[in-house]
């Protein structure tokens, strides 16, 4: 078992300076991604404002809170409430306005709210809401031109005269309009953005397309808030109906419910077909075979290569112990001592063989490491010296001094 070499430096740990210089540009990265992050963070946080868009007590541009306050000031009692079960508790003889933002009902739950309202008002409704209020209506994309015009004999529309800003349109199919719907604010294709439709036994339904005819920044723009104060201002009692998520509807059909019949077979047969062709094409790996590489490198390549790694991180002290370590063997071999003696038992056989300070030879072969290029330059040059004359001394008299015959430490 080899012994340790006595007085040789540790290597040294790299410093937190060090590493962190080592990842400079991976933490500058991290930083960008971060400073991004905040900043949109921060950015939506300033275009959402506070609540959910046509909230009662959202005052940013999207929300609902300035047409919420002036029907409080009209003496119209706003109550919102974000579940089912408190809106057909407060709905009845009131007006409902429903934003189902989140498409969280079911047709069935809008049918329950609307059988317990007077008026129910839909604001940018679903699919579910159309089908369950309003059959024959369908969502007709977004207006094509202005809407200047209310085209309908509804009071509340005539007084609003107009709408501003393009929004979204709904169309009406002539079963609709044979069963009393009424479209107001046609743009040039015929479709409307409000649509009026029958009380005949049931509540007054109003769908309204778009949410800009409620919205804070555009509620002053043309008509829109003298179309929204009166079609939530009839009744004395408003219930702003906003559902939360437990008013979600039930599970929706699974996707093996809404593909055709003979797609899981389809699916089964290529799976069982990609099994049999892995297992008939496929090869088991052999033996692992011993092959020469194709090149040879050399020796002396990967000195240099450690060499450059070494200078490339300025590791001056693991570099003089490797030439610290070769030459104490090759001195260990002049002075007769085997390879694993102790590295002061080789200093001190050399300084008594060179007739030297045992203390300087010691601090040359096993002392601290170097504090700066010059020095490890100086180190370098002086081990080089000392196995010179080691080898000059034990050189038989008349014997060659060609330099070939001894190791050189480079």
């Amino acid at each position: 078992m080899t012994a340790p070499v006595a007085g040789v430096a540790p290597a040294e740990t790299p410093t937190l300076r060090r590493a962190l210089v080592d990842r400079r540009g991976w933490i500058v990265v991290a930083a960008i991604v971060l400073v991004v992050s905040v900043g949109v963070a921060v950015l939506q946080g300033a275009g959402t404002g506070g609540g959910r868009p046509l909230g009662a007590d959202n005052a940013a541009p999207a929300g609902g809170a300035a047409v919420a306050n002036v029907l409080s000031a009209q003496g119209v009692q706003v109550v919102p409430v974000d579940s089912l079960d408190a809106a057909v508790t407060r709905a009845d003889g009131a007006t409902v306005l429903l934003v189902d933002d989140l498409g969280l009902l079911g047709s069935d739950r809008v049918d329950e709210l609307a059988d317990a309202a007077r008026r129910i008002v839909v604001v940018a409704p679903t699919f579910a809401a159309l089908e369950a209020l309003a059959p024959g209506v369908r969502f007709g994309g977004l207006a094509a031109g202005p809407t200047d015009a209310p085209a309908c004999d509804v009071p509340v529309a005539e007084r609003a005269g107009s709408l501003g800003g393009v929004g979204d349109v709904l169309t009406v199919d002539d079963d609709a309009l044979a069963a009393g719907w009424r479209g107001c604010f046609p743009d040039e294709t015929g479709a409307v953005r409000v649509a009026f439709g029958p009380a005949d036994g049931g509540p007054e339904v109003v769908v309204v397309a778009g949410t800009e005819v409620f919205a804070n920044d555009t509620v002053a723009e043309a008509g829109n808030a003298a179309l929204a104060l009166g079609v939530l201002g009839s009744t004395e009692r408003l219930v702003w109906y906003q559902p939360g998520a437990a008013d979600a509807s039930d599970a929706g059909p699974t996707i093996g419910e809404l593909t055709p019949p003979w797609v899981s077979p389809v699916l089964l047969l290529l799976v069982v077909t990609t099994v049999a062709a892995a297992v008939w094409r496929g090869r088991r790996f052999g033996p692992l075979v011993v092959e020469r590489l194709p090149v040879v490198v050399r020796a002396c390549e990967t000195t240099e290569g450690r060499g450059r790694l070494y200078a490339r991180s300025d590791a001056r002290g693991r570099s003089l112990d490797a030439m610290r370590i070769g030459a104490l063997g090759r001195i260990a071999a002049l002075v007769g001592l085997p390879g694993h003696a102790p590295a002061g038992d080789i200093a001190d056989a050399a300084a008594a063989l060179l007739g030297a300070d045992p203390a300087a030879v010691r601090a040359l072969l096993v002392g601290d490491p170097p504090a700066d290029d010059g020095e490890f330059v100086r180190r370098a040059r002086e081990l080089d010296a000392l196995e010179q004359r080691i080898a000059d001394a034990v050189r038989a008299p008349g014997a060659s001094a060609d330099p070939t015959d001894r190791p050189r430490n480079r």
